[in-house]
């Protein structure tokens, strides 16, 4: 396989059109299982190669993303409800149309807060799948 043959099998597709009503589920939280949520893990059902994910999580009162270390930066978006962040001890209120930006290394989680669901966004990079293991998946 010629190295231009490899790099066309490996371009993206011009775009993803993605419904978050296909994404839906209801499941713990990552990190801890604390409490309840509904995930739309919007990102998984975009086509490789990607190179971010892009999901939205409604915690449940009482709920929470465990702390755990991130090994990229990753971005919190609060769509609705009340939460505390936390990133290398240091705690910040999150209310509705704030963001926290999180740097790679940091020990990171967050709480919802509060009597309303705490809605976010969150994003973040994703490590590059190689070459081998993209060619042939052009065009499914």
């Amino acid at each position: 396989m010629t190295a231009m043959l490899a790099l066309f099998m490996a371009a993206a597709p011009p775009m993803a059109v993605i419904d978050e009503a296909d994404t839906v589920r209801r499941e713990p939280p990552p990190h801890g299982a604390i409490g309840m949520s509904t995930a739309w893990r919007i990102s998984d059902f975009a086509p490789q190669p990607r190179r971010m994910e892009f999901r939205r999580r409604t915690l449940e009162p009482g709920a929470a993303i465990g702390e755990h270390p991130i090994a990229h930066d990753e971005v919190y978006y609060v769509l609705e409800g009340e939460g505390e962040v936390v990133s290398d001890g240091q705690r910040a209120t999150l209310k509705p149309g704030m963001t926290a930006y999180l740097y790679e290394g940091a020990i990171v989680g967050i709480r919802q807060k509060g009597d309303r669901p705490l809605a976010l966004i969150i994003a973040y990079p994703v490590k590059e799948a190689p070459v081998s293991s993209l060619a042939g998946r052009k065009g499914q």
